[in-house]
């Protein structure tokens, strides 16, 4: 069975790629878009031109590790392929942006919570831990 064909509302990958900036952000949420229309941060635009230069050197055989604090940046079809590290708040998670994460913020892929595991209490927790037999 073949893999089924990326398509975003309707366009191909190679389509989107295609777009000026201002048809795309017509294609997107209403959230993004308006974030979008209201123009990129300085930080927002320094990272997507390393993004722009990690590509051109993923190209030429080079991998290069990108670093970011930047959460708030809409994943654009021309960062596909593109590995990035973004910050939690603790530590740097690496994310391979894909097809699928278009539209979607980049903070989205780094959770910044860690989930709740409740384990067996250990000795001296709470009273009520006095009661568990210890083997």
């Amino acid at each position: 069975m073949p893999l089924k064909e990326f398509s975003y509302r309707g366009h191909s990958l190679q389509g989107l790629e295609g777009m000026s900036m201002d048809e795309f952000i017509n294609l997107l949420p209403s959230r993004q878009r308006r974030s979008l229309q209201r123009g990129l941060t300085p930080e927002q635009r320094i990272l997507l031109e390393k993004l722009r230069v990690a590509k051109e050197q993923q190209k030429q055989g080079k991998d290069t590790n990108l670093k970011t604090h930047v959460r708030d940046l809409i994943v654009l079809p021309e960062m596909v392929g593109a590995k990035v590290a973004v910050h939690n708040g603790k530590e740097f998670v690496a994310v391979d942006i894909k097809p699928d994460m278009i539209g979607h913020y980049l903070g989205e892929f780094a959770i910044t919570n860690k989930p709740v595991r409740h384990g067996t209490p250990g000795i001296g927790a709470s009273r009520s831990s006095m009661y568990v037999p210890l083997k």
